[in-house]
């Protein structure tokens, strides 16, 4: 098997496994394009990418770059044959698309043409899909629209979270997408095109994890998982931001009006259409993350006593 000249484009932990697999392969990563530094943190320190990491400790020459426009030249320069993209965060429009002689390869968390776009876990989630997985396609210029090479497919648990579906696919990901790297390299890949009726996953914002208690208990806790860690779920007591860390619909006990919150035998739970939830740890804004029933103790005797 002939080896490729392989440039990779990636930016989050995400997309760590992917290019760890391929510098492990025989195939040669001659250039890595990630986002530029950013300030994380209270202290906003200036932080490389996790791929950027990985890269420079590889020594590969790292492009550092929120827009690929300026850059396209340097890319090109490079020679690479085939271009491979995970979870980047801006998109490859010509001439760099049809730069290297195969093209770019684009590794997708959900099984196109299902979730298009930059937030298909935690759409898929929100949505409460039960099945998932991750596609490997060729990239073209329409929104994760091209052929697909290869796809895998697993069931969601019933209690994960976007973060730790993420971190699962990310690596059962990476070696498919390796597989695929590999077929073309040899000459034997296939792709075929999408099938079915595309849906959307357009990147979460803030409100996204705003938790509506006038719906069913399950309704709201996929909402949770879909938007945990990021961008948070949370919900609002007395006009404060209260984000939810840990949650679980409490089937046991008896039901509660939507939104009210009530301590019973050290469990602190919020009415729903349905069964109540629990809550379990809450990060009030301006303190530390806590049970939610120290939380709750800690009040006022005569605070409010309905969520929203």
């Amino acid at each position: 098997m002939p080896p490729f000249r392989i440039v990779f484009a990636g930016s989050p932990a995400a997309a760590v496994p992917s290019l760890r697999a391929l510098l492990d392969g025989p195939h040669e990563v001659v250039a890595v394009v990630t986002r530029e530094d950013a300030p994380l943190g209270r202290k906003k320190i200036m932080t490389s990418t996790p791929v950027a990491v990985v890269a420079e400790t590889a020594g590969v020459p790292v492009i550092r770059a929120n827009r690929l426009a300026p850059v396209t030249e340097q890319l090109l320069a490079v020679g690479a044959e085939l271009g491979v993209i995970v979870a980047y965060g801006g998109l490859i429009r010509e001439p760099l698309l049809s730069g290297p002689r195969l093209g770019w390869i684009n590794l997708h968390f959900s099984l196109l043409p299902r979730w298009r776009g930059a937030a298909p876990v935690q759409r898929a989630l929100i949505a409460g899909d039960r099945v998932t997985g991750a596609a490997v396609f060729q990239l073209v210029r329409e929104l994760d629209a091209g052929d697909l090479f290869a796809t895998l497919e697993r069931t969601i648990g019933a209690h994960e979270t976007a973060g730790h579906l993420l971190e699962s696919l990310a690596v059962s990901g990476a070696e498919l997408l390796t597989g695929v790297v590999d077929a073309l390299a040899e000459g034997t890949a296939v792709a075929v095109p999408q099938s079915g009726e595309p849906t959307l996953a357009p990147k979460l914002v803030l409100a996204d994890g705003r938790l509506d208690w006038n719906e069913t208990a399950e309704r709201i806790i996929d909402r949770f998982r879909g938007t945990t860690p990021e961008p948070g779920a949370f919900t609002e007591v007395a006009g404060e931001r209260l984000k939810v860390l840990d949650a679980m619909v409490a089937h046991d006990a008896p039901a509660l009006t939507a939104g009210r919150i009530e301590l019973r035998a050290g469990r602190l739970l919020v009415g729903t259409a349905g069964a109540p939830i629990e809550l379990a740890t809450v990060h009030p804004a301006g303190k530390r993350a806590m049970p939610a029933a120290d939380w709750w103790r800690g009040r006022a005797a005569d605070a409010p006593v309905v969520a929203s």
